[in-house]
Formats: C-alpha cells, sequence, structure tokens
C-alpha cells in the first residue's frame, strides 16, 4: 500500500504557488494507491454549486487522479466546511466522516481534520457548532453565490482578527481531547491536520499522533505510507 496523506492547503486565488505545488505533487506521485486529504483543502468554500476558476479546476484535477485509479478521501476542514458529498462525488471520492477510521499500515488509525480536540478555544468551538448545523447550512445554501462569497470573506476577517487576540497554546490540541478520541475509536494512532504544528507525538503507553503540516509559498508536508511504514516529509515549493 503505498498512500499520502495532507493537509491544509487553504487553496484561494492568492495561492497559485501552492496549487502548481499540488499539481507536482500528483503528477510526481502519479503510483500511488491513495491520496487522502484531511481538511482545509481550500481557504474557504461556499457550496457544491461553485462556479469560481479555482474551484473547476481543482474539481477536474480531482476527477483525473481518481480516474487514474488512486482512490481519493476528503474530510472537511475548518475553512472548508461546506464541501459536501455532491463535491465528492463530482470528482470521485471518498467524503470521511469528522472522525474516520481507517487501517494504516496495519492498525485501526483515526483520522480527522484536528479542529474539534481545539477545546480549549471555546469560542471557536461554539462557532464550528453552529456552523456545522445542517439548518444554517440549509440557510446558507438558500442564499446566492455572491452572498455566501461575502459572507465567507467576512468570517474570514473576523477570524483572523479573533486568533491574533488568542494565545498559541489555546489553539492548539487539548491533550484530554485527543486521549477521549482515541479510546472513543478504541484505536492507538491518530493523524490530523488543522494546528501547522507538524510532528510526530509518542506517549509513554506507545499511542502516537501525527500532525500534518500546512502548505505555504516555500513549503510542504505530506505523510507517506509504504512498506509497512510511515514517513513525515517536508518539501520546497517554488
Amino acid at each position: 500500500m503505498h498512500r499520502l496523506f495532507i493537509s491544509d492547503l487553504h487553496l484561494s486565488d492568492d495561492s497559485t504557488a501552492v496549487e502548481a505545488a499540488l499539481y507536482s505533487l500528483i503528477e510526481r506521485e502519479s503510483s500511488i494507491d491513495s491520496l487522502i486529504i484531511l481538511g482545509d483543502l481550500f481557504e474557504a468554500w461556499v457550496g457544491d454549486d461553485d462556479d469560481a476558476p479555482l474551484a473547476i479546476r481543482i474539481k477536474a484535477l480531482l476527477r483525473s487522479v481518481a480516474a487514474r485509479g488512486t482512490e481519493l478521501f476528503l474530510a472537511t476542514g475548518n475553512r472548508d466546511f461546506m464541501l459536501g458529498k455532491a463535491f465528492a462525488d463530482e470528482v470521485g471520492a471518498n467524503l470521511l466522516d469528522d472522525e474516520t477510521v481507517l487501517d494504516v499500515c496495519g492498525e485501526s488509525c483515526l483520522l480527522m481534520h484536528g479542529d474539534s480536540l481545539c477545546t480549549d478555544d471555546t469560542t471557536y468551538q461554539q462557532f464550528r457548532e453552529m456552523v456545522r448545523a445542517p439548518s444554517w447550512q440549509a440557510e446558507m445554501m438558500s442564499r446566492d453565490l455572491d452572498a455566501r462569497r461575502e459572507l465567507a470573506r467576512q468570517l474570514r476577517e473576523m477570524s483572523i482578527d479573533a486568533a491574533s487576540n488568542k494565545a498559541e497554546d489555546i489553539m492548539d490540541v487539548n491533550p484530554e481531547a485527543v486521549i477521549a478520541a482515541m479510546q472513543r475509536s478504541g484505536v492507538k494512532r491518530m493523524i490530523h491536520g488543522h494546528t501547522h504544528r507538524p510532528a510526530r507525538h509518542v506517549s509513554p503507553s506507545g499511542e502516537e499522533r501525527i500532525v500534518l503540516g500546512d502548505w505555504t509559498a516555500q513549503h510542504g508536508w505530506l505523510l507517506r505510507e509504504q512498506g509497512g511504514s510511515l514517513s513525515l516529509e517536508q518539501f520546497t515549493i517554488g
């Protein structure tokens, strides 16, 4: 089994280097069996009917990945939480639940974006609960695309302002939330993104938490599963 796990590309009209790097990764890793994207593929997602040029390009790219026989898995993140089954079906991907257990290197592993683990950030958790509610999303989808794009822009600005006033540790995972999630799923390994703090954390009792890194104009990150082993890799962009 040869798989790649990535997250936090935050694709937008301003991330041309990251978009180009995604194309390059897919071209040079043409032999992989699976590509697993654990959230925040997009900086914002206003609905699966988005007809912006970026959305059209990425849909075409992912369709080409699925067409060559690579299995695609997608999770939603805190930026692209409106990404849904229609998008996944259109590109030939499997849409993951918030918490999904998958066999990785012969062991059950919990996959998630990771924002739900940041329980010390109570303000964000309240926002997360609101925007993931079916009623909120239905109301959002009743608006036209321009209105949704404007709301997404406003929410992004509010998020940046809020983050600038929060302590760094508040925006990291809560250790107790990590333990609870792993126990709930019956696993000893977890893979997530979101925090932009790539690392492999191993507890004294052997549980492992692997954190994927975010992509910038300078560097990208991936986790490679190959030959029964896992390697967290950074690569140059540009």
